[in-house]
Formats: C-alpha cells, sequence, structure tokens
C-alpha cells in the first residue's frame, strides 16, 4: 500500500471502513451494532461468536461479508456426526499408492461454523488450533492456513435439547461474543419488502486480501497511553473471584472470571473501535465499547446471580461505572 505515513493509512481506513458498511447494509436490513462488531472482530485478528434465534439472517451476514471483502468462504454445518476429519481434512491412499493430503473446509479465508454447538466437543476441538494457531496438523504434519483466517461461528441460545456447550478453552477463543436480537418493526417492514421481491443485491468487493492484511498489522501499531493498558486490566481483574482487584460483585455473583486473553482483546479491540471513528489513538470509551461483546462469555454466574435473574450483561455494565 502506498502511504505516506500511519496518519493517511489510517485515513483511507476510515474510508475503507464506510464503504464496507454500505455495501453490507444493501443486504443486510439494521443490525449495525452486531456489522461493526464483527468487523472490528475481522480487522483486529480475531473470531467471532454470533449468537441468536433461527431467521436473524447470521448465515447471510457472515456469507456477505465474505464477499465484500473478496475472500474464499467455508461453510460447515455442525451436527451429531460430524468427524475432526470432516473439518480439517484427511489423508488418502491414491492410485500411486502413496498418501495424499485432501483439505477439509477449514482451508479458506471466512468458515461460518453453523450451530457449532450442535457436534461433540472433540469435533468442535479440531478448529482450536486452527483459531489460534493458523494451521492444522493432520497425521504429524504441520499445513499452515492461508491468511486473513477467520472463524465465525453461530449459536442458537433456546433450543439445548441435542446440543453440547463449548468447552471454556474453545469460548475463550473467540474474541467476541456478539448477540443478535429482533428487528425493529420498521426495519422488519423492509426485510419483508426487499426479501419477497425480484431483486437480490450483490456487493461488490471493497477490498482485497492483501489490504485486510496491511490494515490488520497497521491497527496494531496505533499507540495507547498507558492510562489504557492499566483501565483494561483493572477492569478484567475485577471479574475474577477472590483475587487480588475483584469487584464485590465478582464475589458475590460469579464463580469465574476472565483471563489474560480478555485484557488484550480489549485493547485491540478499543484500537480498531477507535480507528472507525476516525481517532488516531484509542481511550476509555472505545475500551467500554467493546468491553461486553469481549467479557460476555468469559465469566460465568453463579446460582444467587441465576435465582436472582442478573444478566452478565449488567455485571459487566455496573463493572464499568466504578
Amino acid at each position: 500500500m502506498n502511504y505516506k505515513n500511519d496518519v493517511e493509512a489510517l485515513d483511507a481506513f476510515v474510508d475503507k471502513y464506510k464503504a464496507l458498511k454500505e455495501e453490507i447494509a444493501r443486504v443486510i436490513v439494521g443490525q449495525d451494532k452486531v456489522v461493526r462488531e464483527v468487523l472490528v472482530a475481522i480487522f483486529s485478528k480475531g473470531h467471532g461468536l454470533l449468537v441468536g434465534v433461527p431467521g436473524l439472517a447470521k448465515t447471510l451476514l457472515v456469507n456477505t461479508i465474505s464477499r465484500a471483502l473478496g475472500l474464499s468462504y467455508s461453510r460447515i454445518q455442525f451436527t451429531p456426526d460430524l468427524m475432526p476429519s470432516d473439518i480439517v481434512g484427511t489423508e488418502i491412499l491414491d492410485e500411486s499408492r502413496h498418501f495424499r493430503f485432501i483439505k477439509g473446509p477449514v482451508f479458506a479465508n471466512i468458515i461460518l461454523a453453523d450451530e457449532i454447538n450442535r457436534t461433540p466437543p472433540k469435533t468442535q476441538s479440531a478448529l482450536l488450533e486452527a483459531m489460534q494457531e493458523k494451521a492444522v496438523t493432520v497425521a504429524g504434519k504441520r499445513y499452515v492456513l492461508q491468511e486473513p483466517f477467520f472463524v465465525l461461528a453461530t449459536q442458537n441460545p433456546i433450543e439445548q435439547e441435542g446440543t453440547y456447550p463449548l468447552p471454556e478453552a474453545q469460548l475463550d477463543r473467540f474474541m467476541f461474543n456478539i448477540w443478535l436480537d429482533y428487528p425493529s418493526f420498521s426495519e422488519e417492514i423492509n426485510i419483508v419488502k426487499s426479501t419477497t421481491a425480484d431483486y437480490a443485491p450483490d456487493p461488490r468487493v471493497v477490498l482485497t486480501a492483501e489490504e485486510i492484511i496491511f490494515f490488520q498489522e497497521l491497527l496494531r501499531r496505533i499507540p495507547v497511553p498507558d492510562n489504557l493498558f492499566d483501565f483494561a486490566v483493572k477492569l478484567v481483574a475485577k471479574t475474577r473471584p477472590a483475587c487480588n482487584g475483584s469487584h464485590p460483585w465478582a464475589e458475590e455473583y460469579l464463580t469465574w472470571g476472565a483471563g489474560p486473553r480478555a485484557s488484550q482483546y480489549l485493547i485491540i479491540g478499543a484500537k480498531c473501535h477507535a480507528a472507525t471513528h476516525g481517532k488516531y489513538s484509542p481511550d476509555i470509551e472505545d475500551v467500554k465499547a467493546v468491553a461486553t461483546a469481549v467479557l460476555r462469555h468469559r465469566i460465568v454466574r453463579n446460582y444467587k446471580a441465576e435465582a436472582e435473574g442478573i444478566k452478565v450483561e449488567d455485571i459487566i455494565a455496573g463493572m464499568m461505572k466504578e
């Protein structure tokens, strides 16, 4: 990319980001917060867990983003009989009596793990190495995945029959837990109008893979003041019961708090959030903007919190106010 300096590159990123959101909005009605959080995760080199009831266009959203970014896309439907080899690939004996590796659907830029909690933990764990190391190991041989690489998983929060809770190690690999809510009345009117007419908008490609990688590295070079590191780490420490800096609510309502990966994601998420709003350095408001999505799936409520109807989001909001 031919930019004179990082400031000019960040200005170009803002323009590209706005154009990207406009292209996505041609297909996806509403869901502005969801789109923003998915894009922040992508540009932060993170993964996203999309949680919402069926029919909220989770699959369409991921497909639209992959087309607007000009990236290869694979959809994996997670079912109880799915095997790890169905995700990463397998070795076969070819006609010349040599073993040959056949790549699985994980070898794409954007992976949609549809209904990820419908497959057993053994198969869920097949994504662990790919999400963390950007590589997979088959028969002792390591295969590096093509950059950029993102996993966007979907999960139905209501129907629990025939599902397997995601292991904590798997949940921690997701940068954001993104909740999708029902559309507003006016948004649903527009959705029905657009989907029942003879018109299917096709988003144009706004960014190339090379540009995405460039902007990912650019965002990591954004300077962060020391007080922001202090705020992020203290916020995460508040969620840890029986630890230094823990919040009284953590002692009363939580059985487990967030780990160091949450602090890392708060900072890189704040950098990206600031950049999308035309700022050259993040502040505390940028950390707060991404905190709920970062912490929501990393803290575990106890029975008292559930009995009193206290939500995770309420606990996070309360900790951020102080």
